[in-house]
């Protein structure tokens, strides 16, 4: 098993006074062949929004959209006739497919909106869009991981076109979790928030880390941490 460690401050991105950004992987302006995502895993932007701004309405297609907010929230519209509000604990799941626009805005007049925009690359292209929002309550992943979005949509996740799976924990410190790793699979681990060790490597907020073969993983809180791990093809 591999562990290559992906540091918060080695991140693109960029403050355009509306909106903070910081790219693990190429994305817009930032174009670092070292990283152009990890597997399927196309992008994990961690974006803070400012009170009453948002992004006007543009276009996506052929990508699974996932968006996970940490703090404040989101309010989402869509080509599709979707209108909603995601807060933290719960996830939204937009396939673009074929075509499909939408605005995000953070509606308060004074709380920020701290949110992970995650991009996967579909099993294949001329899916048709679609979306899902679901909530999963803080006791659900607490000291546990909780499926939050999987290829078939078990456990009550929201469902992806793509053989990946989506996990989250909230680890309290000196509490670990384990996943065990298939041959041939890979991960990537995104800590939101926290500090923990996978495996012995520490990792620090914002910090990700690419994984390769087959073995168990264990994460161990070394403070308290909200924690993303991918299981990938």
């Amino acid at each position: 098993m591999e562990i290559k460690v992906r540091k918060a401050s080695d991140r693109g991105g960029g403050d355009h006074g509306w909106l903070k950004t910081f790219h693990s992987f190429s994305f817009a302006d930032y174009h670092d062949p070292k990283h152009m995502g990890f597997r399927a895993l196309r992008v994990i932007n961690e974006d803070y929004i400012a009170a009453g701004a948002g992004f006007p309405t543009h276009a996506h297609r052929d990508m699974e959209i996932i968006t996970y907010v940490l703090g404040g929230a989101i309010g989402h519209k869509d080509s599709m006739g979707n209108g909603s509000t995601i807060k933290p604990g719960e996830v939204q799941r937009m396939s673009a497919g074929t075509g499909v626009s939408h605005s995000e805005h953070n509606g308060s007049k004074s709380e920020t909106t701290h949110m992970l925009q995650i991009w996967i690359v579909p099993d294949r292209a001329g899916h048709k869009p679609g979306y899902e929002q679901k909530a999963f309550p803080d006791a659900e992943r607490r000291d546990q991981l909780r499926v939050v979005a999987s290829p078939d949509g078990r456990d009550g996740s929201v469902t992806i076109h793509q053989d990946a799976t989506l996990s989250a924990t909230l680890l309290s410190p000196g509490k670990t979790v384990t996943h065990a790793l298939a041959d041939k699979r890979n991960a990537w681990i995104q800590v939101a928030r926290g500090k923990i060790t996978v495996n012995g490597t520490a990792l620090d907020t914002s910090d990700g880390a690419a994984i390769t073969g087959g073995g168990e993983l264990a994460l161990t809180a070394t403070e308290d941490a909200e924690v993303l791990l991918f299981d990938l093809a």
